[in-house]
């Protein structure tokens, strides 16, 4: 049920059986404002989308507005597929990891890690990133991070980051057109070109990478690469859970470790992904993780929606929705510990009721 993209089955048969923390990252890019460019929640309320995804995994509902995030076409956030998971098989633990908000989460008794970092603005305009300080503060808390789990799954919530993903990507210098998915199933491509067009415009000859990063990142790519760089030197294994993301995360560290002529040990990393995002025929998920020095384990998680009957739901099966707020990590997590499609695919419909 859970099958390799690219390295070997070993490191996801290693966490068979064992507990993970869950740790949401969450962010706002102004990019998201942009009309058009991205269906990742409720137009005009797309800076509530990570706000209303994290009291959703954690409580089971929402307090920043009356219904969950969803798309115009009806699409429920993935934060279903993340909270029925926890249901059936809970994880050890839930932290946020606030990273630039307009709203933070309306929550009690959940740890939420805030490090003083604003919501980024619009890569079309420069995304004004302090990048050196948003990567050192991910280093940081990696090395002081407390994890009560026997491993981390690592999600995110970021509207419009597939497009600072690739925008990212390209100002690296990676040969990544047409292999970033996108919320929607048919990519807006010239809205999103436009706007990359207009983000890689900001680089300046001679700017280094740090430079680039704070031109058109965002501080969810920033800070995880410091992240899973700071938890180099201990002994925690990582699953970055999500698509072309958390693909992009790595393809920063690349660049860092080639700038710093360092090493990876990647036996501690692996990503883990949707089923929709892994057959995904407008991206290439294999073909980004390839273009790393190192190689990485990455796997995704055999499930759809092919059991349900909810229109909704099955508009995951029609590319409507591949990825977000960890939705592979948990469904790998729930498949290794033995919850069949069947459980989950009835705990997200009683979600819906």
């Amino acid at each position: 049920m859970i099958h390799p993209i690219t390295g070997k089955r070993d490191f996801i048969e290693s966490l068979r059986g064992k507990r993970a923390s869950f740790l949401l990252c969450m962010s706002n890019t102004k990019t998201a404002n942009i009309e058009g460019i991205t269906q990742a929640g409720i137009p005009g309320l797309l800076h509530l989308t990570p706000t209303l995804d994290a009291e959703f995994i954690t409580i089971g509902e929402v307090r920043s507005l009356g219904s969950i995030a969803e798309t115009p076409k009806g699409v429920p956030t993935p934060a279903l597929i993340t909270r029925a998971v926890h249901l059936l098989h809970p994880f050890c633990e839930i932290e946020l990891i606030e990273l630039g908000l307009e709203i933070a989460p309306q929550l009690e008794h959940f740890t939420m890690h805030t490090f003083g970092i604003t919501p980024s603005n619009s890569i079309s305009e420069g995304a004004s990133i302090p990048a050196t300080e948003v990567f050192e503060k991910g280093v940081q808390f990696a090395q002081e991070l407390l994890c009560k789990g026997e491993y981390i799954i690592l999600g995110e919530s970021v509207p419009a980051g597939t497009t600072t993903a690739l925008a990212t990507a390209l100002a690296l210098g990676y040969d990544a057109s047409e292999k970033f998915s996108s919320s929607f199933k048919n990519t807006p491509n010239n809205i999103r070109q436009s706007v990359i067009d207009q983000a890689l415009a900001h680089i300046n000859e001679g700017d280094d990478l740090f430079d680039i990063l704070s031109h058109v990142g965002d501080n969810m790519l920033i800070f995880n690469a410091g992240l899973i760089l700071g938890l180099q030197n201990r002994d925690i294994k990582v699953v970055l859970a999500g698509g072309t993301q958390m693909a992009c995360v790595l393809l920063i560290i690349n660049r860092i470790l080639q700038m710093m002529e360092g090493e990876l040990d990647s036996s501690k990393i692996a990503l883990c992904t949707t089923k929709w995002v892994a057959e995904d025929t407008n991206s290439d998920i294999k073909a980004l993780l390839e273009m790393n020095d190192f190689q990485v384990n990455a796997y995704y998680a055999d499930f759809d929606f092919s059991l349900t009957s909810h229109p909704a739901l099955k508009l995951y099966d029609e590319g409507e929705a591949k990825e977000g707020v960890g939705a592979g990590g948990a469904l790998m997590y729930a498949l290794i510990n033995g919850i069949t499609k069947e459980k989950i695919t009835k705990k997200v419909e009683s979600l819906l009721k």
